[in-house]
């Protein structure tokens, strides 16, 4: 028995040539002498990630119109591009992605057509010592080597900040001063965030120490705030997983007297549903402790539509489940 997420379909190489060539063109046609919009106004950034989109934000304020691919419940492992994002891509003055191969396929989109415009990873220019191996990989391999989800330990994704407001400056030296004073104070809040979770966190008992969720987002959570997690399914929600792993971690709640698992916003509920009934039937009664947010934030015009409040909307479910 095998339950196994969507997957892109065969021949992707077709398809992501083709989707390449149509952007090229699409620029290349709205753009013949590479003009540069903030002659005629604000400048038009797009982010793929809506944390990404935050951080941007934050930096820019009113100087830039800025749009997100990705919104709130989107998996950024599985998602395609569609012919308004082409559009938005093509007329784009700055695009920022995530990279580490968050975004999948899509990423062999975004490098061909950095050849035409400015397109930056923000994880790019990172040590990348500081991140996370994935297992059987080793440091010497290529983008599919390290843990993409480097916004769960709020220090690291204060150096994604930088590296933005950096490009940012580059990009529009008129506003630089202004956008470095931003940068700033944002890096001050995220300073201030980043201790406040390792209270929170430290709050919770150390053998009621450990995180249980749909996919395996959270390490960088864990080794930032010193919390064991485990997720059901790999690193991508791409990666199969069969009953073996259910039963595996139905063992392991159970041993371990866990008292809550956490499902998650951009992941379906339902395989770690089965894994709280299969603990059920052992006799180790577990709950859903809440919905976390992972791969997106939350509806723009709410506090978890922000970076800031997404990251205290999980910890806050995080401690009352667990403490």
């Amino acid at each position: 028995m095998k339950f196994i997420k969507n997957r892109y379909p065969l021949p992707e190489s077709i398809l992501v040539i083709a989707t390449c060539l149509y952007l090229i063109a699409t620029f290349t046609a709205c753009n013949p002498k590479g003009n540069n919009n903030t002659a005629e106004g604000k400048l038009k950034i797009v982010t793929t990630t809506g944390m990404i989109k935050d951080a941007v934000q934050n930096i820019v304020q009113d100087k830039a119109d800025v749009a997100a691919l990705m919104g709130a419940g989107v998996d950024p492992h599985l998602y395609k591009a569609s012919q308004n994002d082409l559009n938005l891509l093509s007329n784009a003055d700055m695009v920022f992605y995530n990279g580490l191969f968050l975004e999948g396929k899509m990423e062999d989109i975004l490098e061909k057509l950095a050849r035409q415009k400015p397109v930056f990873a923000v994880s790019a220019g990172i040590d990348n010592a500081l991140f996370l191996t994935l297992t059987g990989k080793t440091a010497t391999d290529d983008k599919h080597a390290y843990d993409p989800h480097i916004w769960f330990d709020v220090s690291l994704w204060a150096k994604a900040v930088t590296q933005i407001s950096k490009h940012l400056q580059e990009k529009d030296p008129e506003n630089a001063a202004f956008y470095r004073a931003n940068e700033a104070a944002y890096l001050q809040q995220l300073a201030s965030l980043h201790e406040e979770v390792k209270q929170q966190i430290a709050g919770i008992p150390k053998e009621q120490r450990l995180l249980i969720t749909s996919h395996d987002a959270f390490n960088y959570f864990g080794r930032a705030y010193n919390i064991e997690v485990k997720g059901l399914q790999g690193i991508s929600t791409v990666i199969e997983f069969g009953l073996k792993d259910i039963t595996d971690m139905v063992e392991l709640i159970s041993s371990r007297k866990v008292k809550a698992v956490f499902v998650e916003s951009s992941v379906p509920a339902k395989p770690l549903e089965a894994v709280v009934a299969g603990c059920n039937e052992r006799g180790h009664r577990v709950s859903i402790g809440g919905t976390l947010f992972s791969d997106a934030m939350g509806q723009d015009g709410t506090p978890e539509g922000t970076y800031i409040g997404m990251v205290k909307a999980n910890v806050h479910n995080i401690v009352q489940a667990l403490k």
